[in-house]
């Protein structure tokens, strides 16, 4: 009797692995995908925040103020923001250099400098932080103080505490309030996750059940197929997107500071991407299970890649290069920019041309692989 269980147990054991992992593409997502995937999520995850672009506005001859800026930049928490140039002058814009993302701090000196001000006793030195990031918002300020308060007591050897105000404005989420900046990451991520998924797995069906043969031997063209198998997934995220932006907006109060349109626009790239990719994963995956388990591998990766938990600028060289290669993290910041900004142009037409580029090249393979499996 015990015998003949555990010979029965044994055959089905034999089974199932023989089963699964009989296609080497199982093999793959099963045995090598969880090794990719754990050294990306150990190099990608860093709670640390350092990297963070600040500006700066001071008067050249301010000795103490550059000292500050040159301690802030060899503390390796900060560095020069992009086209900090501009942002050494008395006229610069310090709020369009952090709504447009080429600084996420800007540190203004006193009028007449830092030693004058301290001398009168009216020291005080103004930051803006950008909030759209609250927990790299609470960073900085943390971190500038902390650098201020050093240079002033040793340039000017005081014990007590500095004579220096800090005038610290908190500019799109005053409240630090982690809804608003959660929000649209996982907005994000649930149009992801709807228009990839059921993209492969459609197509995928289609195989599983016998049904893709009609479609070969149907008197239609490969472009014809794609745009019948993707337009309707395009629409379902639309309308997925709107609902999840109105309960963003009036459930969670996540301001709208943009334009609808541009809102829009950078939801159709993005839709439009994610349907393309979906098909893409589609071409490879023999059955619903595969096109699953590509969906799901894709995503995590896009997830943790996208700055949504994790920031960015935090992560070594090559997953840094990953992230940007990741349609979410354009969107990401597409979202945040309009939503919370009031949406830069110079953010939204980039990004959105960069979404449109990476629809464009997966919609070519996707239509290479696509007609291949056709012919």
């Amino acid at each position: 009797m015990k015998l003949s269980f555990f010979s029965t147990v044994l055959g089905f054991l034999k089974k199932e692995f023989a089963q699964v992992l009989r296609d080497p593409r199982m093999r793959v997502i099963l045995l090598v995908i969880p090794m990719m995937q754990m050294m990306v999520f150990g190099l990608a995850i860093s709670t640390e925040v350092k990297n963070i672009k600040l500006g700066t506005i001071y008067n050249p001859n301010d000795t103490v103020f550059r000292r500050i800026e040159e301690r802030s930049f060899s503390s390796k928490w900060f560095v020069p923001a992009v086209g900090r140039g501009t942002l050494n002058q008395q006229n610069a814009d310090p709020l369009e250099q952090i709504r447009s993302g080429r600084a996420d701090a800007v540190l203004i000196s006193p009028p007449g400098g830092i030693t004058k001000a301290i001398e009168q006793g009216t020291g005080q030195i103004q930051l803006l932080i950008d909030a759209s990031n609250v927990i790299r918002a609470q960073s900085i300020e943390r971190y500038m103080q902390s650098i201020v308060n050093e240079v002033i007591r040793d340039e000017f050897h005081i014990v007590a505490s500095t004579p220096i105000v800090f005038d610290v404005r908190i500019l799109y989420n005053p409240a630090l309030e982690s809804a608003i900046f959660m929000v649209p990451g996982t907005m994000a991520m649930i149009l992801c996750i709807v228009t990839i998924l059921l993209t492969s797995m459609s197509i995928a069906k289609e195989k599983e059940m016998g049904t893709f043969e009609m479609i070969i031997s149907a008197p239609v063209k490969t472009w014809e197929v794609l745009l019948g198998k993707t337009i309707p997934f395009v629409l379902i995220g639309m309308i997925n997107a709107t609902s999840i932006f109105m309960i963003a907006i009036v459930v969670f109060k996540v301001p709208m500071r943009g334009h609808y349109l541009h809102l829009a626009i950078a939801t159709i790239s993005f839709i439009v991407t994610t349907v393309s990719i979906g098909t893409l994963i589609s071409t490879f995956a023999k059955n619903q299970q595969q096109a699953m388990m590509g969906g799901f591998i894709f995503l995590f990766i896009s997830n943790l890649l996208a700055g949504i938990m994790f920031p960015i600028d935090n992560m070594p060289l090559i997953m840094k290069a990953a992230a940007y290669m990741n349609p979410m993290t354009y969107f990401v910041k597409l979202l945040r920019n309009i939503m919370l900004k009031g949406g830069s142009p110079e953010i939204v037409w980039t990004y959105v041309g960069v979404l449109l580029v990476m629809a464009l090249l997966t919609v070519i393979l996707s239509y290479k692989r696509f007609h291949h499996t056709l012919d």
